[in-house]
């Protein structure tokens, strides 16, 4: 599956799987299926992205567990992230 992300609004720090990138309103990154990526808001401000997954994966669980992740121990937040194979990186 590929992974697209178009900021909508505000800026963002993208990981292209080789460095971070800046991008702000109107950029676009494209990820080929596998790649390494990221993204994060360094800024004071809110962004928006758009993320488009190519073909479609059922990714619903993951983005309706979200709002919980404040009321988690670090244990289910690292069992809910492994468990949608998210990985953080630096």
């Amino acid at each position: 599956m590929s992974e697209s992300f178009f900021v909508l609004s505000g800026s963002m720090r993208m990981h292209d799987g080789r460095d971070w990138v800046d991008a702000s309103a109107g950029d676009y990154l494209y990820v080929p299926p596998g790649g390494v990526h990221g993204f994060r808001n360094e800024s004071q401000e809110p962004a928006s992205i758009l993320i488009l997954f190519t073909p479609g994966a059922p990714r619903e669980g993951y983005f309706e567990g979200l709002p919980g992740l404040a009321d988690m121990t670090d244990e289910q937040r690292r069992e809910f992230f492994i468990g949608h194979d998210n990985y953080w990186i630096q």
